[in-house]
């Protein structure tokens, strides 16, 4: 499977009404194809368990290298297994590869599923992820957030998540002076995916830095908080 193939059995399901409306509210510049998020998703699954991770890794970044909306979205998709042995340095060098050219939500945030994976797979890999913090491009910074998602979810964490919380916790105390909208955006979803699991943590962080974030991301931060 060559990256032209892919492309191939992408554009073949192409809609052009849905491309034009995709474009519209994804507000994108490059070429958009108009497919459905489910028939990426089934491509991708399919090449996934096709193909083997050297095959992958040389399909995403062919597929990246088009800069097509549902091309570099597919890239994304394609390491969303929760294992991948015996080493997946591979896949998660491909991802982070890819973290300097975001600049849309939605190809961010399907990368950002694979990345996901491959930092539960590793948390030594959150030194790396850490750096982008301090990154000059938002994307970065807001990539920081969202690959470390996993890290909200267990209600009985165990050592190495408490200590991921707690670390990036104070990633999010770091930020939160940031104004760009999507880095707020982001530390408001953070810390309600945490508050579902551990709201005594959010009420604290809040109680302390709450002030420092913009109005409406210190409300969606508090959502799921007990009145």
């Amino acid at each position: 499977m060559t990256a032209d193939d892919a492309l191939a059995a992408l554009r073949a399901h192409a809609h052009p009404e849905r491309a034009a409306q995709t474009r519209a509210y994804h507000k994108q510049t490059r070429e958009v194809l108009g497919l459905s998020t489910v028939t990426i998703g089934e491509l991708a699954t399919e090449w996934r368990r096709a193909l083997d991770q050297e095959a992958l890794v040389a399909l995403a970044q062919g597929l990246w290298a088009t800069d097509i909306f549902e091309a570099r979205i597919c890239a994304g998709r394609l390491f969303v297994q929760a294992r991948i042995r015996p080493d997946d340095y591979p896949a998660w060098a491909c991802i982070t590869g890819f973290v300097p050219d975001f600049d849309s939500w939605a190809i961010a945030d399907m990368v950002a599923m694979g990345g996901q994976k491959r930092v539960v797979q590793d948390p030594a890999r959150l030194d790396e992820v850490e750096t982008w913090v301090a990154s000059d491009h938002m994307w970065t910074r807001r990539a920081a957030l969202v690959f470390t998602l996993p890290f909200t979810k267990s209600r009985h964490p165990n050592a190495t998540e408490a200590a991921a919380r707690a670390r990036i916790l104070g990633w999010c105390a770091t930020l939160a002076p940031d104004r760009a909208w999507f880095i707020q955006k982001a530390i408001a979803w953070w810390l309600r995916e945490l508050s579902k699991r551990d709201p005594e943590a959010v009420t604290a962080w809040l109680a302390t830095h709450g002030e420092t974030l913009k109005p409406f991301a210190r409300k969606e931060a508090a959502k799921y908080l007990p009145r």
